[in-house]
């Protein structure tokens, strides 16, 4: 991991932000997450997630494989994308995917594609 940038803490409260930030073309699923912190490619982070109306948050372990920098043309939203840890053996993206059944096939705009 590295120093100094911690722990992230991201809570997506509803299926249209979910939609927004979830990656299903990334090998083992990813998320992206609005941040104005540099980060690099390939740094490990550590998430905790709370999904919609979860109450636990889930520790997620993933490694930053897209960046959108401050200022980036389009307008979009700058942050990072994760792709979660091969170890997570697929719980969080089958979590949701869960969450998310019948939009995934939905043709709108992600923050990443």
């Amino acid at each position: 991991m590295s120093s100094g940038q911690g722990i992230l803490s991201l809570s997506i409260k509803d299926k249209n932000s979910l939609y927004a930030a979830y990656m299903p073309f990334v090998k083992n699923g990813g998320l992206f997450i609005p941040t104005q912190k540099p980060y690099k490619l390939g740094d490990e982070v550590f998430m905790l997630l709370t999904l919609m109306e979860e109450r636990e948050r889930m520790p997620v372990a993933g490694r930053i494989i897209w960046l959108t920098p401050p200022r980036a043309q389009g307008n979009r939203t700058p942050g990072i994308g994760v792709q979660f840890n091969p170890q997570d053996n697929g719980a969080t993206r089958n979590k949701i995917e869960g969450l998310l059944a019948g939009a995934l096939q939905a043709d709108r705009p992600t923050h990443t594609m």
